[in-house]
């Protein structure tokens, strides 16, 4: 048995970046003191989804890394001896921007980054305004409290990305999310978007036989230009076993601080019965690199 305490926070957030990172190390902290080993953070958690607009205005969010957030984050990592997973805007360079999640060890160092590899780009969502696509690849980061392959929001719906964290050895697929409801959409249309979201990410629990953490962003955040009605922010963060099995799942409109208690040697009984990475044609795979096939 290899019992590991995941913590997450869904928060709504508001404009102020202050009130917002001190709730969040308020919350870290309590979730420490309840247990939490691992703790997970929503997608660019310090601010609003700022990415409902093109605004050159908001790259001065963006921050390096190493840079105050990681530091801040990182204190309050071995005040509390947790591991933390951030989302942050990352400013690489003028002009090079990332979305970034930087995991913090326990003792408070950096024990890896992943800079998001898919992009988005629809109407309220302009991330690629913002953020160039990563380049590191899909490895997972090596930490204490086990190996987490970690990915960003839109990098949940490709079972590419899940699948080579899992063949290099990631015991746990955790996604910082933000995402939400279009207002515009009937209600019946909201609720499918929202269930494919959550079936895909079972999915891809069952596909690898891992444990996935899905942590969204929660409440009504505005459009500042007012070119649509803004985005009802989900929430239904969630922890799913290694058979897809939902282990806890969190309501679509309120605030939560949760603990969840997974198994991580129990992926290895899972692949045992159904044993998808045994049965892989890799030799017949070769054309799932082309972008069509003719």
């Amino acid at each position: 048995m290899k019992h590991l305490k995941i913590g997450y926070l869904q928060q709504h957030n508001i404009a102020d970046r202050k009130t917002n990172v001190l709730r969040l190390a308020e919350g870290i902290r309590n979730l420490a003191i309840r247990g939490a080993e691992l703790v997970v953070l929503q997608e660019l958690h310090n601010s609003l989804y700022f990415c409902q607009v093109e605004d050159v205005d908001n790259f001065d969010l963006a921050e390096p890394i190493p840079g105050p957030s990681t530091e801040f984050f990182g204190q309050v990592a071995k005040e509390c001896g947790v591991v933390i997973v951030t989302s942050l805007f990352e400013r690489r360079a003028p002009g090079l921007y990332h979305n970034t999640a930087v995991v913090i060890e326990r003792d408070g160092t950096i024990a890896g980054k992943y800079r998001k590899m898919h992009i988005p780009d629809d109407p309220a969502y302009y991330e690629k305004f913002y953020f160039t696509p990563g380049d590191l690849g899909f490895h997972p980061i090596q930490t204490s409290v086990g190996k987490l392959g970690v990915l960003v929001c839109w990098d949940q719906w490709y079972p590419e990305a899940s699948r080579l964290m899992a063949l290099q050895g990631a015991e746990l697929l955790i996604y910082p999310t933000a995402i939400g409801y279009a207002a515009n959409d009937t209600e019946d249309e909201q609720q499918r978007q929202r269930e494919a979201w959550t079936t895909v990410q079972r999915g891809h629990a069952v596909a690898n036989g891992l444990p996935v953490v899905s942590v969204n962003r929660v409440g009504f955040e505005p459009d500042p230009s007012g070119q649509t009605e803004g985005i009802q922010f989900w929430g239904s963060s969630m922890v799913v076993g290694p058979q897809g099995e939902m282990l806890y799942r969190s309501s679509t409109d309120e605030e939560e601080s949760v603990i969840a208690e997974i198994d991580l040697a129990h992926s290895e009984d899972v692949r045992r019965w159904w044993p998808f990475l045994r049965d892989r044609r890799i030799d017949e795979y070769g054309e799932i690199t082309k972008r069509f096939i003719d």
